[in-house]
């Protein structure tokens, strides 16, 4: 009995190495494929001289942040000027604890799930931890003693309430399809046909969510800086300001591993191996964020809580209730 404890623990503390130092190199990585891909958008070249093609980029900013000057405002609150930075990656790790990456794996006679913890409510685990990733934008804001950095604090969040709310409605009908709040679950009902066909309105509603949750371009209004410097960061130098950008970063895999999840099939697909399938379609979601962000303007504040408020909440309440007379109709 001990030595299963011992062993099934092991294995816990080997995914999560892993995980943490994959996810870390993608976010890094991610960084340098944003700056080559609207470099080419914007024919202009892109990082290319730190290493061959630039690929040595991410570690030459690693240490660029490193050495960079920590300085502290005289007005800031210490302590939480301190920790905010840290809170948003650390939310933003934790959430890859349910993502399942692929069907379990059979290794010497036992079954390794491809997920850290395979939680029977891994969707409220999900929404309650990107609930939880803005509370270190709002701290951090807020603790700087800077009226620009307050400003985008605030704005990070009434965004997030009011984006949250119609991403919660788009998730509501592929629970009522899978009949499972598990991630895993989710993706096993997708075997057949993924839910982007079966909920093209939700799919479109989520899209537009995440755009929203990650404060990015049309939606990053947090951290405008033609309006109010650079929002919530403003006061944030060296590898506290880091920490607030790899946090980005990992949110954006995070997301394109939930789009993944929910609407796109997860790891079904033909041919390739299931992990290969998970990750191409994570990095295209990624991809994707890039692309609007090189050729999308920034939405006034006005028109981003009116999209939230008066488009997508009510759309999202009447796909769910589409979704739930189509279901009640089949089933009967």
């Amino acid at each position: 009995m001990m030595l299963e404890l011992l062993i099934s623990g092991l294995l816990i503390l080997i995914k999560l190495v892993l995980i943490f130092g994959v996810v870390l190199g993608l976010a890094a990585y991610l960084v340098l494929a944003e700056r080559k891909i609207l470099g080419r958008m914007q024919m202009r070249p892109g990082p290319n001289r730190t290493g061959p093609f630039g690929l040595i980029q991410p570690l030459a900013d690693l240490i660029k942040l490193l050495s960079k000057e920590d300085f502290m405002p005289a007005d800031a609150d210490k302590l939480v000027y301190l920790f905010a930075p840290g809170l948003t990656a650390l939310v933003a790790l934790l959430t890859f604890a349910v993502v399942p990456f692929s069907p379990p794996l059979h290794i010497f006679g036992r079954e390794l799930p491809m997920v850290v913890c395979d939680l029977n409510v891994g969707v409220l685990y999900f929404l309650a931890f990107s609930s939880l990733a803005v509370y270190g934008v709002v701290l951090g804001g807020w603790a700087s003693g800077s009226k620009y950095a307050l400003i985008g604090s605030i704005r990070a969040l009434s965004q997030l309430v009011s984006y949250e709310l119609a991403m919660g409605l788009a998730i509501a009908p592929v629970i009522m399809a899978a009949r499972s709040f598990s991630l895993t679950d989710i993706v096993m009902a997708q075997s057949q046909l993924p839910f982007i066909l079966t909920q093209p309105l939700g799919f479109l509603i989520f899209v537009v969510c995440i755009f929203a949750e990650s404060k990015r371009t049309p939606f990053d209004m947090p951290e405008a800086e033609n309006e109010i410097v650079a929002g919530f960061h403003t006061e944030y130098s060296g590898m506290r300001f880091g920490l607030f950008f790899v946090g980005e970063y990992i949110n954006l895999v995070i997301l394109g591993s939930m789009t993944t999840v929910f609407f796109l099939g997860g790891w079904h697909g033909p041919l390739l191996p299931p992990i290969v399938w998970f990750a191409g379609k994570a990095l295209f979601v990624a991809f994707v964020f890039i692309w609007v962000r090189g050729s999308q303007p920034r939405l006034r504040y006005d028109q981003l809580m009116n999209i939230g408020w008066k488009v997508l909440l009510p759309l999202g309440l009447l796909n769910l209730l589409v979704t739930g007379a189509a279901l009640l109709w089949m089933n009967g």
